[in-house]
């Protein structure tokens, strides 16, 4: 990986359903994530927090907050692109999930292919038309691999941002109905925790490296805390029981560090109102220090 991390805080929460979780940036901060980078032997710069505002009015049922989450996405890939460009790594910290529409756009390149591993429990492949929501943190997949109208999936001038047959789903366990004909119908390879129970997270790692990395120049992370299981990870929104356990998220990670693929990162989904002794996001430093080279 490359030695210089510049971790950029990105504070919305207007992607989700509940509000707290804009404090996630600061909530990792405030563990040993950066003295831990530094004792690894990366450079570490800390660009701040991108703030959304705070508007009273969602908007359309279907949508809520397009606009608002839309410009601060424009905004979240311009920086990410710039971090990309100075030839460092951005490390991206929300904020709801919503952040990955932004993370995603700023670290791919129209003429540089770019493959996807997403860590949740949601696939995040709703449209407008399927959701039950309105969220536009279940959203971000879709929009990320060109589903929706120009506005959505447009972000810095083109789409898609990745091809479907690299972008893997790993943790999936809650799927709305009308999105499941959705994932059904994509190139996309989705490993449930049924498939993982069965495989082993070895061999799903061994696979998703694959199929991410196959004819592309970068891969990109997108970490949604709600991926782990709850007595893991308690401060997310939309817990669902039977998620990953620690062990195996780190396994995953030290697979990912050894792939010596992963060229940019979001992580998301901290809920600072409902963590228990910041738990949850010491959970979430561990497993990006053992994403940049951390051993036992």
């Amino acid at each position: 990986m490359k030695k210089k991390v510049c971790i950029i805080g990105a504070e919305i929460d207007l992607g989700a359903h509940f509000r707290g979780v804009k404090l996630g940036p600061d909530a990792i901060r405030h563990t040993h994530l950066i003295p831990e980078l530094k004792e690894l032997g990366y450079e570490v710069e800390d660009l701040g927090n991108l703030t959304s505002n705070s508007p009273k009015d969602p908007g359309a049922e279907n949508l809520k907050y397009y606009d608002d989450v839309l410009k601060f996405s424009r905004r979240l890939a311009r920086k990410t692109s710039e971090v990309m460009k100075e030839g460092a790594f951005p490390l991206v910290l929300g904020g709801d999930h919503s952040v990955g529409i932004g993370a995603l756009a700023g670290a791919s390149d129209e003429k540089i292919p770019l493959g996807a591993i997403f860590f949740d429990a949601h696939p995040d492949f709703n449209t407008p038309e399927s959701t039950m929501t309105g969220n536009i943190h279940g959203m971000g997949t879709a929009i990320s691999v060109g589903k929706g109208e120009k506005t959505r999936v447009n972000i810095r001038g083109f789409s898609p941002k990745l091809s479907e047959r690299n972008t893997v789903l790993i943790g999936i366990r809650d799927i709305d109905p009308e999105e499941r004909k959705l994932v059904a119908a994509s190139k996309m390879t989705v490993f449930t925790m049924s498939r993982i129970d069965r495989m082993g997270i070895d061999l799903v790692m061994e696979e998703a490296i694959r199929i991410a990395s196959d004819g592309t120049e970068r891969v990109h992370m997108s970490f949604d805390m709600d991926v782990l299981d709850p007595r893991e990870a308690p401060a997310v929104g939309y817990s669902i029981n039977g998620g990953l356990t620690f062990r195996e998220a780190r396994l995953a990670m030290e697979m990912l560090n050894e792939s010596d693929l992963i060229s940019s990162i979001d992580l998301s989904e901290i809920n600072t109102t409902l963590d228990i002794q910041n738990k949850t996001a010491i959970i979430a430093a561990e497993l990006l220090c053992f994403l940049f080279g951390k051993k036992y």
